[in-house]
């Protein structure tokens, strides 16, 4: 990575950045988006495909009505006019992950439009416009063989079509303003957003580690809030939401270095990687590069007003509202709610508390030891390898009286390790708290016996020196007493 970096601080002083945002939403539908194809993640590449998929000659498409609606739903839940008539159109362009050298797609004519998200981030609303949610089909997957993966350095390149033709909608953004140096925040607020709205919906597993949920997260910089847009730049096909939010700062301080210095940002995609860094893809086309025009294989789409309308009926509790019934039931403050959400932790503290925990418990748990364990592994908080009901199962443990806090963290290494449940875990590790009178007493003993100096002063009323004593028993117990009543021990001894 050879690109001339500002400084974070110094290019949001001298430049007003720019989101645009384009979410791409993998729906999941029992088949494809235009002929019978089993719609499922993974298999032997190439064995989920048709002449249909495949686009050969001769092979027609039907669109999937599942898909429509679930279309219909993701456009209303956005705040979405729908079209009362829409149709799908030809996306050209040649490349070999589409057989056909042509998408099928919606251009001027998108079946939802002109849409609106609020969303709350530190204390402030920020309202992200939605321009359109359409839909597509989605193309296959390449894989590249060369060291980084890229088809820069690659020797030769694998196509596996199982993915072309999955149903997709595309929801795009106008021009995101006014975020100011929490571009990169709001951006990865708002995926968060949408995964937890399609999770709501039940339209999409969104597993972004498997490509059912990505975004192509644009840039741009202007000298003020005034000026005129920037050119701008489109990090594809960012995969999770820490990524999003690490892609866009480091673009931020990529294009002020280069306008800083009198050049200018090249107008282009960006590929993202892990490492930290973006390098450039393509030249960014415009529409008529892709040369859209009318399908003329598939009659258009036309929702009665009376369908919408049922179809609104089904919309689930939608995510702000849900929040603000879990913050009034848990009892948390803005803060604590804020803190969850931003960790995407919401559902797996309300699965946790459906387990058994309480809200503080699971709260606890999963915004501390484990939030700690996924960003140690660059990884959600819901990629890790423990279920809220084990957490919940964990926190039975502790209040239980059966381990304390720090044996508590050992058990969840074991589950995270892939030892078995928490109970297991603490039979076979032996994580017991160590609460029989006769072992704690020979071991307050001993340490009293070991510490004069400071059982004198437990003696002369000087009780918080207690916690020394505490902290040596312990210590010689591998952190498997019960410390209440070791306390309470000392206390007898010595006060």
């Amino acid at each position: 990575m050879t690109d001339r970096l500002l400084d974070y601080d110094e290019a949001l002083a001298t430049f007003d950045p720019v989101l645009g945002l384009e979410v791409h939403v993998e729906l999941n539908t029992a088949s494809k988006m235009f002929c019978g194809c089993a719609n499922v993640f993974g298999g032997e590449p190439n064995t989920r495909t048709c002449p249909v998929c495949l686009g050969l000659p001769g092979s027609l498409p039907v669109v999937n009505a599942k898909a429509i609606e679930s279309a219909i739903r993701v456009g209303l839940a956005l705040n979405c006019t729908i079209a009362p008539w829409c149709r799908f159109a030809r996306k050209n362009y040649f490349y070999p992950d589409m057989t056909k050298d042509f998408q099928t797609s919606q251009y001027d004519e998108p079946i939802a439009y002109d849409g609106w998200v609020d969303l709350e981030l530190d204390g402030e609303t920020y309202r992200i416009e939605i321009e359109r949610a359409h839909m597509e089909e989605d193309a296959g997957k390449l894989t590249h063989a060369g060291a980084s993966g890229r088809i820069g350095d690659a020797e030769y390149s694998l196509v596996d079509y199982n993915r072309a033709g999955t149903p997709l909608i595309e929801i795009v953004t106008r021009p995101i303003t006014g975020t100011g140096a929490k571009a990169p925040q709001v951006a990865k607020a708002y995926v968060a957003f949408l995964r937890e709205l399609m999770l709501s919906l039940g339209v999409s597993d969104v597993r972004m580690e498997q490509g059912s949920l990505r975004c192509d997260a644009n840039i741009s910089l202007r000298p003020s809030s005034t000026s005129p847009l920037g050119l701008r730049t489109e990090t594809k096909n960012v995969n999770s939401l820490r990524s999003i939010e690490a892609a866009l700062a480091y673009e931020i301080r990529r294009q002020a270095a280069v306008l800083s210095s009198g050049g200018r940002v090249t107008q282009e995609t960006r590929h993202w990687h892990e490492e930290g860094y973006t390098t450039p893809g393509r030249s960014k086309e415009q529409a008529e590069d892709y040369r859209y025009f009318p399908e003329p294989d598939l009659v258009p789409v036309a929702p009665s007003a009376a369908w919408v309308e049922e179809l609104r009926a089904t919309l689930p509790e939608l995510p702000g509202i849900r929040a603000a019934r879990l913050q009034a039931e848990w009892g948390f403050t803005d803060a604590e709610l804020q803190d969850v959400v931003n960790a995407g932790a919401l559902d797996l503290i309300e699965a946790t508390v459906a387990a058994g925990a309480t809200p503080a418990a699971a709260r606890k748990w999963w915004l501390t030891e484990l939030a700690r364990r996924a960003n140690e592994a660059g990884i959600e908080l819901a990629e890790l390898a423990i279920t809220p009901a084990q957490v919940a199962a964990v926190q039975a443990l502790v209040d239980a009286g059966t381990v304390n806090d720090k044996l508590a963290r050992q058990v969840i290494d074991g589950v995270l390790a892939g030892e078995g449940e928490p109970a297991a875990v603490v039979a076979s590790r032996g994580l017991v708290v160590v609460s029989d009178d006769g072992a704690l007493s020979a071991a307050v003993d001993a340490v009293i016996a070991a510490n004069p100096d400071v059982a004198a002063k437990i003696r002369d009323g000087k009780l918080q020196a207690a916690g020394a004593l505490i902290g040596a028993v312990m210590k010689d117990l591998r952190g498997q007493a019960d410390a209440a009543r070791v306390r309470e021990l000392i206390l007898e001894r010595l006060a």
